[in-house]
């Protein structure tokens, strides 16, 4: 998932960096048990997860080891906690973003991509008039969080059914602007035909428009359907690492690179649902099956 205009330029630089890994585990970051799916994991190495339906985040025993909640949004009310994106198909997507496509109801925020024509601008930057065969939903914190002297250690949580149906693309992240200068970090990313797999990834540049990151996709593959139940997906942003947390395991952390220059900058998480792209391969619009993803919530929390 990428931002702004920035992502105009994305196509390209996705194509340079989905098949990367880097990690180093720092078990200082963890509050409960690894599991014996958590691992350390070379680069270009895909993690085996084991998948617990239906996780219950233990919180507790985040609060036990230090960790203080900063944020939290259950979906019981509204967005009022969330800007709503309207409009903007990057990575040659297929989807136009509106707010008829997110819903919050039964503790939920709902994301539906649906098979229907609209027709607005192109992209943010480019008013001309383009009809779009998929609407879908995308929402960004209107708080911002931020790994810095204050905050050296941030933890971002959410509980995600994801949704089936080839062409599905779900994505929980972060970013912030000018695109990548402030980074992306990807907690997750997923391909609604491979139901039991996720990725991460993220992406620094000193320049707008330019991503210098190499070789930092990780790949999770899980022993559960990832679309039939929820799960806990957390990422832990430290000055020098990118730990995630698959339903209470450690899974995976990167280390080195530019991991230290994300240090100090502010990015905002983001839920989304796209609907093709670059992210696949060969994609074949045709086979196209279009789905629904729920959060049941997103929680943030600092640590020393």
């Amino acid at each position: 998932m990428k931002p702004t205009f920035a992502i105009a330029i994305f196509s390209v630089l996705i194509s340079l960096s989905f098949s990367n890994c880097k990690k180093q585990v720092d078990s200082s970051t963890s509050a409960v048990s690894q599991s014996s799916y958590s691992r350390i994991t070379p680069e270009n190495v895909t993690v085996s997860a084991h998948a617990i339906c239906d996780y219950v985040l233990d919180e507790a025993a985040l609060t036990a080891a230090g960790w203080t909640k900063t944020f939290e949004d259950d979906f019981t009310g509204n967005l009022s906690k969330w800007n709503i994106w309207t409009g903007d198909a990057f990575n040659n997507e297929l989807q136009y973003y509106q707010a008829a496509n997110l819903q919050v109801t039964n503790g939920n925020l709902v994301i539906t991509a649906k098979k229907e024509t609209v027709t607005g601008a192109t992209t943010t930057f480019d008013p001309t008039p383009k009809t779009f065969n998929y609407t879908s939903g995308r929402v960004e914190c209107k708080t911002n969080v931020s790994s810095s002297a204050p905050t050296p250690k941030v933890r971002m949580i959410a509980r995600i059914k994801l949704p089936a149906g080839y062409g599905m693309w779900p994505a929980y992240w972060s970013y912030g602007d000018p695109w990548p200068t402030q980074g992306e970090i990807d907690f997750l990313e997923a391909r609604g035909q491979e139901p039991t797999k996720y990725q991460t990834n993220y992406f620094y540049g000193k320049a707008a428009n330019h991503n210098i990151v190499k070789n930092a996709v990780g790949f999770i593959n899980t022993d559960g359907d990832l679309t039939t139940c929820y799960h806990v997906y957390e990422m832990v942003w430290a000055q020098n690492t990118l730990s995630s947390y698959f339903d209470g395991a450690l899974v995976e952390t990167k280390s080195g690179g530019n991991i230290p220059n994300l240090f100090g900058k502010t990015e905002r998480i983001t839920l989304n649902l796209a609907v093709g792209g670059n992210f696949f391969t060969n994609l074949n619009p045709a086979q196209i099956q279009t789905g629904t993803m729920y959060v049941d919530y997103v929680k943030v929390f600092k640590s020393n």
